[in-house]
């Protein structure tokens, strides 16, 4: 069978072989990305981009010569770029400069996959649906609020909690977050996290409970840190959430 031709040409830039190698293995399974060169710091990749004229680079931040925002500032604008670095503290910066996607090394093969959906042409028809991408604890979930777009890093949402077709992420700190996505999608999208349902409408972070006290008729109510108000929980899901971690204290 033939396979589809590549449409998107992406260059990898990382100082780090082994990593160059792993980014070129997980693109082999998206056909229609085809790697065109790899370069090791930040002077390589800004000659190669002028040579090759790629259309995406997986570009590392911490390089030497120069580094990844400062090759971001030596090439055409209309190259997208995704960083992915070890580093964490540069996510926000990231998207000051507008950086399609940050991936957090060691890059998850549904991070990238989900990062090259971002970066399709937006000429390009429209794919057919694909299962939710799974996020790892560490990773970054890219709120795309309108006045104020930031980087939230999955372990540090305390719970989630249904808002009719929307969510409200809530952290440890600071107001909620409305998200145009189902509670559903996030349960499955956080099936490898310590996300776990506590009710119909709310998924909490196991690290962030503090304590389970016995509600009336037959209820349980949940207390997360940071938050002075608890969440309500059903017996059922009391049970099920005790077997897993040891939160209830002296209840009996």
């Amino acid at each position: 069978m033939t396979q589809p031709s590549a449409e998107r040409r992406v260059l990898i830039v990382d100082d780090e072989e082994p990593a160059r190698r792993l980014l070129v293995e997980y693109l082999r399974a998206h056909p229609r990305w085809s790697v065109i060169g790899q370069a090791k710091n930040g002077l390589e990749a800004v000659q190669l981009t002028q040579e090759l004229k790629p259309d995406l680079l997986l570009l590392d931040v911490q390089m030497p010569k120069i580094d990844g925002f400062e090759v971001l500032g030596l090439i055409p604008p209309e190259i997208a770029v995704v960083f992915t670095t070890a580093f964490d503290e540069y996510a926000v910066r990231a998207f000051e400069v507008h950086a399609l996607d940050y991936l957090l090394k060691p890059v998850h093969p549904a991070r990238l996959s989900e990062a090259l959906a971002r970066a399709r042409h937006p000429a390009e028809p429209h794919a057919a649906p694909q299962r939710p991408a799974t996020y790892r604890y560490d990773d970054f979930f890219f709120h795309d609020a309108a006045r104020r777009p930031c980087f939230i890093r999955i372990r540090e949402i305390a719970f989630i909690r249904a808002a009719g077709n929307y969510t409200e992420l809530y952290t440890a700190a600071g107001p909620s977050l409305l998200v145009l996505r189902s509670l559903s999608t996030w349960e499955a999208q956080l099936a490898d996290t310590p996300f776990v349902r506590v009710h119909r409408s709310a998924l909490v972070n196991l690290d962030f409970i503090e304590r389970i006290e016995r509600g009336t008729s037959y209820t349980y109510e949940l207390y997360v840190r940071g938050h002075a108000v608890p969440l309500a929980m059903s017996r059922r899901r009391a049970m099920e959430l005790r077997s897993r971690r040891d939160v209830f204290g002296g209840l009996r």
